[in-house]
């Protein structure tokens, strides 16, 4: 693929990726990097050593005054380089090289390395707007797409890293079949603005539509907007799970018998037992947690 460009104009590129990345993201991502660097751009590679410093290399970089820092990697790295860079008026670029790519296909980038390079060359910004959760004691976490409290948060803490770089969503299928005889379904408090708080059995809190990678479960949703839905099941146990689980694929998961899609600007969740949460595909702690849209939005590029 060619990329277009003017001489002596290619813009700056800092791309923060994950090294223990499996065989064939590296290869998508050396594909992508000799596109960028055929076409003249200036390719700097910050690579992570551990969890959380893509937040840390996305802050630094921001600080030194970088215009567009890149996300290597899946919707985990994207929540993380996100929120080291909010609010320093940077835009974000994607290279999707995870397994699921939720973002990616929600705001419709191309997942071929080649062709996802050449968004961060020629695209156009647009301006995500972020949720971000607060938990007890002050911490608070950024995502970009969805969080999630109750079954799939259990399958995402539990699920084994090796065995995601391996089988992809393989592995989390396996790991659902596993949570689906060990997750006991503690009841979730759900409160949605100023209403009272509902018992649920799980929620997802979402920006976008999609789920899971291509799945349409909650439409009308755009990570472009204020506010979230927010799609409570008050039916838990394993054959409930089981009947979610064949609708995601046929995109009628908000039409299962227990399912309710509503709107909200602000989500409070609590539980009497603990029971985890998942932001973005990676686990995000356990409940309580308050979730509001992030103070500024997100300059994003996109095809």
């Amino acid at each position: 693929m060619e990329l277009s460009r003017s001489p002596g104009k290619a813009p700056p590129v800092l791309i923060i990726f994950n090294p223990v990345a499996g065989g064939s993201r590296r290869r998508r991502f050396a594909r992508a990097l000799r596109c960028l660097r055929g076409a003249g751009a200036r390719v700097e590679i910050a690579e992570t050593r551990h969890a959380g410093h893509a937040a840390v290399l996305a802050a630094e970089a921001a600080r030194r005054g970088e215009r567009l820092i890149v996300a290597g990697g899946g919707d985990g790295t994207v929540a993380e380089v996100a929120g080291g860079m909010a609010g320093s008026g940077a835009t974000l670029g994607l290279l999707p090289l995870g397994t699921a790519n939720v973002l990616a296909h929600e705001l419709g980038l191309p997942i071929g390395p080649e062709q996802a390079a050449g968004v961060l060359m020629t695209g156009r910004e647009v301006v995500l707007r972020p949720g971000i959760a607060r938990y007890p004691g002050g911490r608070q976490r950024l995502f970009v797409q969805m969080l999630g409290a109750g079954f799939d948060a259990a399958v995402v803490t539990h699920l084994n890293p090796a065995e995601k770089r391996r089988f992809g969503k393989g592995a989390y299928l396996a790991e659902s079949l596993r949570q689906i005889g060990a997750y006991r379904f503690p009841t979730i408090l759900a409160g949605l603005d100023d209403a009272p708080m509902q018992a649920v059995a799980s929620v997802i809190v979402s920006k976008g539509r999609l789920y899971a990678g291509r799945f349409v479960a909650l439409p009308g949703a755009s990570p472009l907007h204020a506010g979230f839905s927010v799609l409570r099941f008050t039916r838990g146990g394993p054959l409930a799970t089981m009947i979610a689980g064949s609708a995601l694929p046929l995109g009628l998961l908000h039409r299962v018998p227990g399912a309710v899609l509503e709107r909200a600007g602000r989500v409070h969740l609590a539980s009497a037992s603990p029971v985890p949460a998942q932001a973005d595909g990676d686990a995000a702690g356990e409940l309580p947690v308050v979730i509001e849209d992030a103070p500024e939005g997100l300059p994003f590029l996109v095809p």
